[in-house]
């Protein structure tokens, strides 16, 4: 039996990366996935992926803006009016621009955290009747930059969006539990992705070495978050709400250990 089947599941951010890897997993697990990226092209690519492995999926015909709530609202009603309900929504999609207090203008805090936090407010806030129809779930994505501070990377508003993210996931376990509608929170750690390719895994940024200071002794994978999130939204969870899950191999549990090379990397 399919862990997810006849599920509708909204999931945000299926361009790339981790949602497109959750889209895949999602709809083998017998989910009818809607996806949805501002990368309509590539979102369009994970569709007929799935189609291709002969799975269900659905994306608008233009790009999703999660941080527009015109743009939210047609999305979730597409979906709705398409399979009838919606029982889980992942609200995974999001964008970051990095920079230390001293340094970031206000507009880039702001951007990080319409696209960090308001995107998962206003996706959520759409769907959430028919959530409360379907007994569904939500499950976020937050990140250890919300759980710790980091001596490596200026990151004041990821950090803030990200634990903003981890405190409103229980508020809607709370809103949610008279209902039967459940909410989860998985916070990734150091993914190995095209976006954390192109700046934190840099060859000229200082923590491009973070492996070395990971208990397990390697970066994750979508697929290790996707492994996470499969749980969280199926019925195996069904006594599951307000939960935060780290998956970092061990990073946030330790303190940073001595660079072998030499060359501290600090995190």
């Amino acid at each position: 039996m399919k862990r997810l089947a006849g599920k509708v599941a909204l999931i945000s951010g299926t361009a790339r990366g981790q949602g497109r890897a959750a889209a895949l997993r999602f709809a083998a697990e017998g989910a009818l996935v809607v996806g949805g990226d501002l990368r309509h092209e590539e979102a369009v690519e994970t569709q007929r992926l799935i189609a291709r492995e002969g799975g269900t999926a659905l994306t608008p015909p233009g790009p999703l803006d999660v941080t527009d709530e015109e743009s939210v609202r047609a999305w979730v009603a597409e979906a709705a009016e398409a399979f009838g309900g919606i029982d889980i929504v992942y609200a995974n999609a999001g964008a970051v621009r990095f920079g230390p207090i001293t340094e970031q203008p206000y507009a880039d805090f702001a951007f990080t955290m319409r696209a960090e936090l308001d995107s998962v407010w206003l996706t959520v806030r759409a769907a959430w009747p028919h959530l409360l129809r379907s007994r569904g779930c939500v499950l976020t994505v937050g990140s250890t930059a919300g759980l710790t501070g980091s001596l490596t990377n200026g990151r004041t508003a990821h950090s803030a969006s990200k634990g903003a993210v981890i405190a409103l996931t229980r508020q809607l376990a709370a809103e949610g539990a008279p209902y039967g509608v459940r909410a989860n929170c998985v916070s990734p750690g150091m993914i190995d992705t095209e976006g954390s390719r192109g700046d934190l895994l840099a060859e000229d940024h200082p923590m491009r070495s973070i492996a070395r200071h990971i208990p397990l002794g390697r970066l994750g994978v979508p697929e290790d978050v996707v492994n996470a999130a499969v749980f969280l939204v199926s019925d195996e969870a069904a006594y599951v709400t307000g939960a935060h899950l780290v998956v970092d191999g061990g990073w946030s549990a330790v303190l940073p250990g001595a660079d072998p090379t030499g060359k501290e990397t600090r995190t």
